[in-house]
């Protein structure tokens, strides 16, 4: 499949009313509008092409950016490329499936943990404690978990709205996977009070950290 025939069948799936969601939060204009079951299915009859992939992501449309982060090899990326990627794209949507489907999976993602976790760009640092988030739960050996705490405590109010959704999941982690540490990253979510208002749809969870960790924690 070309790359016109490709955006042309991502056009025909796109509708107004995903057009709408998707601006209502925080979308730019360059979209179709897809579904994103229609997007794993369009993924699914294309598997595998790298270089579709890319000619996808640099349309800078949304729709074609997410079908793009399916169907590319995470390995064939340069971290130079991967840095362009994140700091390219402003939709958080896109931006954090950059990072569970691709970043992750990235030979160099600690290299780049480090890197972004203390850069200025709000969708850099936002994949940078993401990646910290991730190692949190999985790979926690050799991080500083109370300094974590402490950036967490002071930089958490004034950072981007970006960033602080990432921060947010580090301290709820931290206070999930490490009991010695639970009463503080408790303590610190109750005083930031980030998310404490949070809507939610029933059956699912806050991210009201404290809400977040008791939850967690009470399932064992």
């Amino acid at each position: 499949m070309t790359l016109q025939e490709t955006l042309t069948r991502l056009q025909n799936l796109g509708t107004e009313k995903m057009r709408a969601f998707n601006r209502k939060n925080g979308a730019h204009e360059n979209q179709f509008g897809l579904k994103m079951g229609d997007i794993r299915k369009v993924a699914a009859k294309i598997k595998t092409n790298h270089e579709l992939a890319l000619a996808l992501w640099e349309t800078g449309n949304i729709d074609a950016r997410l079908l793009a982060i399916l169907v590319m090899k995470p390995k064939m990326l340069t971290a130079d490329q991967l840095d362009n990627f994140i700091r390219s794209e402003r939709f958080v949507q896109v931006a954090d499936w950059l990072s569970a489907y691709i970043i992750k999976e990235h030979p160099d993602k600690e290299a780049l943990r480090q890197r972004w976790i203390n850069d200025p760009d709000p969708m850099a640092a936002r994949a940078g404690w993401s990646l910290t988030a991730g190692r949190v739960a999985r790979e926690p050996e050799g991080l500083d978990l109370p300094g974590l705490l402490d950036r967490i405590e002071d930089e958490m109010p004034l950072a981007p709205a970006e960033v602080q959704w990432t921060m947010n999941t580090t301290l709820a982690r931290i206070g999930i996977h490490f009991p010695g540490l639970r009463e503080r990253a408790i303590d610190i979510g109750e005083r930031l009070g980030i998310y404490r208002d949070y809507p939610v749809s029933k059956g699912c969870t806050s991210p009201f950290a404290p809400i977040w960790i008791g939850a967690m924690v009470g399932r064992g």
